[in-house]
């Protein structure tokens, strides 16, 4: 699916997604990732869903979002709450959703000035 967004010039958007991939500035992305306005990791995880350890969502928490949208793949899968315990404790919102749903609301959410984590887990 393309996304169009003209709001957030200069800064990270998704301009598109689909199985295996996500456009983030028009660059296809093949990997999971972790995106923010204002930065971005196209090796943020390997191993998929699966992969995900606590180490993860404390890095997620350095970079201090308000909230970050985890993608978790065609389906939405919640990881175990000690996992992301280092956002709670940090008091950083987490929302799982699939990844289009991520996606979508990640575009509206950094297009209104909010400093919104993306990690998306795109399956192997």
């Amino acid at each position: 699916m393309k996304l169009h967004l003209n709001s957030l010039s200069g800064r990270y958007a998704i301009s598109g997604y689909g199985p295996g991939f996500v456009l983030v500035n028009g660059r296809r992305i093949e990997t999971s990732l972790l995106l923010l306005p204002d930065h971005l990791d196209p090796a943020w995880l390997e191993g998929g869903f699966a992969g995900l350890v606590q180490a993860h969502f404390e890095a997620l928490a350095a970079h201090r979002p308000e909230l970050v949208l985890l993608g978790t793949g065609s389906r939405q899968r919640f990881p175990r709450p000690r996992l992301y315990a280092s956002l709670m404790a940090a008091r950083i919102g987490l929302e799982v959703m699939d990844l289009g749903a991520a996606c979508r609301t990640y575009n509206i959410l950094a297009a209104e000035g909010r400093r919104v984590a993306a990690a998306l887990i795109l399956e192997e």
